[in-house]
């Protein structure tokens, strides 16, 4: 697998552009809207938010892959459209509709995403014009201008492409992503659209893109809180002349590493976005009953806002470590626990070693933090992925609205 330029343009038969709106501000020029195109009508997957209150693209691009077919997926920053009863809906299909004419596809045929707001309707004039300009400004080489569009409180754009060697060819696969609040497993904010010019039918590449997000997306926290709007979608059009891909077979499994691939690094990319977060850290659980416990005791200690806020003031306190642990609902015995920061070993055998204090404290300067926990149980393992938690995370959304 060789990283390659151009993000979700990077696969043949894809085009994209971002433009300005001014959806949530009219004093602003930064790009709100964007726009990713197929050439052919492409198989259509997605992984979609657990929350209950879905804003109304999410329901209206359920629908889509449902079909199994896409030709487009537009998305608006500043805007959620969520909480908005039926206009919500209608607007969600109104956006489809311009689209889709332009582009000589069916309604059904076009994803829509937003991010933003909530509870604020669309302003749907603003998104007629952004719809016009993505689509005049339409190019293989758009998906750096996508990628700035669909970003809220994200200070860079996210975006990778890949070239996948294959027994019959190659394939690439394109990402981009957005989030940095609200981010947390089971989905998070985020959207991330991944277009690929591989030939896969929907039905295989449905349930391989939520294995994928298991081990990805659902295995990120910045804050705790899952969105209205988080959609995860990928699109595969075929368009590399490579046979069909399928299930069982080299090819396959090589294509499903790569997005795996894909998927981990856009969800770490995420994290390291935090919304004020001045560390990444990775957390591994090993020892565990089972892979789901391992998750679990790994989910608490990455969810914990003692330990993001002792990782934010470097402080070496493990005993916040174990007793999320502890509380996480995986079984253990205490007296088989094992803690290690940075490969310094804290705690051993549920008791803490003679470590020095002056030392781990150094440790935990790191931008890049690993955090090892052991419990002593069986062959589970799980990783997670987290931030600090920083005043200027508070700062940053005591005033989102205005």
């Amino acid at each position: 697998m060789n990283t390659i330029v151009g993000g979700v343009c990077a696969p043949r038969g894809f085009r994209a552009a971002g433009v300005s709106a001014r959806i949530k501000n009219l004093q602003t020029t930064k790009k709100d809207c964007a726009l990713i195109a197929s050439d052919v009508p492409a198989a259509a997957a997605g992984v979609f938010t657990t929350n209950r209150v879905k804003a109304a693209p999410v329901l209206w691009t359920q629908g889509v892959c449902v079909r199994e077919t896409a030709r487009a997926i537009f998305a608006n920053s500043g805007n959620a459209n969520a909480c908005t009863g039926a206009r919500g809906l209608a607007d969600a299909q109104a956006t489809a509709e311009m689209i889709a004419g332009a582009l000589g596809a069916a309604i059904t045929e076009v994803c829509v995403c937003s991010t933003g707001v909530i509870g604020v309707p669309l302003p749907m004039d603003r998104i007629a014009n952004g719809v016009g300009g993505c689509l005049t400004a339409l190019s293989d080489t758009g998906g750096a201008d996508a990628a700035r569009a669909i970003m809220t409180t994200d200070t860079v754009p996210k975006e990778l492409a890949v070239e996948v060697p294959l027994d019959c060819g190659a394939v690439r696969i394109g990402a981009t992503a957005k989030g940095s609040g609200m981010i947390a497993p089971n989905m998070a904010t985020l959207l991330c659209f991944i277009t690929t010019d591989a030939a896969v039918r929907a039905a295989d590449l449905r349930p391989l893109l939520a294995v994928c997000a298991k081990r990805s997306f659902n295995c990120i926290c910045v804050d705790n809180d899952a969105s209205t709007n988080d959609t995860l979608l990928c699109l595969a059009n075929g368009r590399s002349g490579a046979p069909l891909l399928e299930p069982g077979t080299a090819d396959f499994g090589a294509f499903a590493d790569a997005l795996l691939k894909i998927c981990v690094s856009m969800a770490q990319a995420l994290v390291r976005d935090g919304e004020g977060a001045t560390k990444f850290i990775e957390i591994l659980v090993e020892g565990a009953n089972t892979d789901n416990e391992a998750q679990l005791a790994a989910k608490a200690v990455a969810q914990s806002q003692l330990c993001k806020t002792a990782f934010f003031g470097q402080d070496p306190n493990w005993g916040r470590i174990a007793c999320a642990a502890g509380y996480s609902g995986a079984d253990f015995l205490q007296e088989r626990l094992g803690i290690s920061i940075e490969g310094l070993e804290v705690v051993h055998d549920g008791t803490p070693t003679p470590f020095e204090e002056a030392h781990a404290a150094e440790l935990m300067k790191r931008h890049d933090l690993h955090v090892h926990v052991s419990l002593g149980a069986g062959p589970g393992r799980a990783t997670y992925w987290t931030s600090d938690l920083s005043h200027d995370y508070v700062s940053i959304n005591a005033d989102y609205r205005s």
